[in-house]
């Protein structure tokens, strides 16, 4: 499979914006590679989970040509071997713009079939109406107002720490940024925790969020970075790591990660996104 660096990846080179169908647009990433790079091993801490992209710009015609317009939400299983790279995802569903279909359903099947392949696992496709409505957000305690001095912007696990007492509840932070491990390109977030156990000092963790910040990584690897580094210094009895990060070519990816297979993503909205 080529590579994050492979001259096939679409990221950073002109690329032709194609209107009709075409499946081989869709470029594949391992999602080993992020953490070959980093000399770690994804699976030192078992998660479960499944990354959620929402897609803005998901438009066919009908068979008469008419166009349709929907909004989709994507459901990538995070024991998929692959993840797909975001460029190639937006190549691909632009292709869909200029190409009759007979209905919806056929529209799902064939994007089902198609990312199933590229991905190695079981996506799952729901289309909706351009003006659904998004589940709120769980209620969750901010720590973004505490006053941090912070001296690193490169993951630094070491500054998690523990405090007294027991801890059950969300935790959120809208500081969360890491940058594309190809172009270099800001992605900005919100990262969401849900925590059970020993009390981590927030402060700590605000830190450790921010450090994340010039971290050169995919959405998924960072948000799996976090679920590890909280999981080895702070061994929580229940983890949740779910970050909603802002669209980019009307795409939004938002990958959930949990101790618990029973725990199941909902995919609200933030007002950035």
């Amino acid at each position: 499979m080529a590579s994050v660096n492979s001259e096939l990846n679409p990221l950073g080179q002109k690329s032709e914006y194609k209107d009709e169908y075409d499946a081989s647009l869709l470029f594949p990433i391992a999602r080993d590679e992020s953490w070959k790079l980093s000399g770690h091993d994804r699976n030192a801490v078992t998660f479960y989970g499944t990354d959620i992209w929402n897609g803005y710009e998901i438009s066919w015609l009908n068979p008469k040509g008419k166009p349709v317009v929907y909004m989709a939400e994507f459901h990538i299983p995070a024991d998929s071997p692959y993840l797909i790279e975001s460029k190639s995802f937006k190549l691909y569903l632009n292709s869909f713009n200029q190409s009759k279909f007979e209905n919806k359903d056929s529209v799902i099947q064939r994007m089902q079939t198609d990312l199933s392949q590229v991905a190695g696992g079981d996506v799952r496709v729901i289309l909706h109406e351009v003006d659904a409505q998004f589940p709120k957000p769980p209620e969750a305690h901010c720590i973004d107002h505490l006053d941090v001095e912070i001296h690193t912007y490169q993951p630094d696990a070491s500054l998690l720490k523990t405090a007294a007492g027991n801890y059950q509840g969300w935790i959120k932070s809208h500081l969360l940024k890491s940058n594309c491990p190809v172009t270099g390109q800001p992605d900005w977030g919100s990262l969401y925790i849900y925590y059970e156990g020993q009390k981590i000092d927030e402060s700590s963790l605000l830190a450790y969020i921010v450090s994340l910040r010039q971290h050169q990584g995919f959405h998924e690897q960072c948000v799996e970075q976090v679920f590890h580094d909280l999981t080895k210094h702070c061994q929580p009895s229940k983890l949740t790591v779910y970050a909603r990060y802002v669209r980019r070519g009307g795409l939004d990816i938002n990958p959930f990660r949990s101790s618990s297979p029973e725990e199941q993503a909902v995919n609200f909205a933030l007002t950035r996104q």
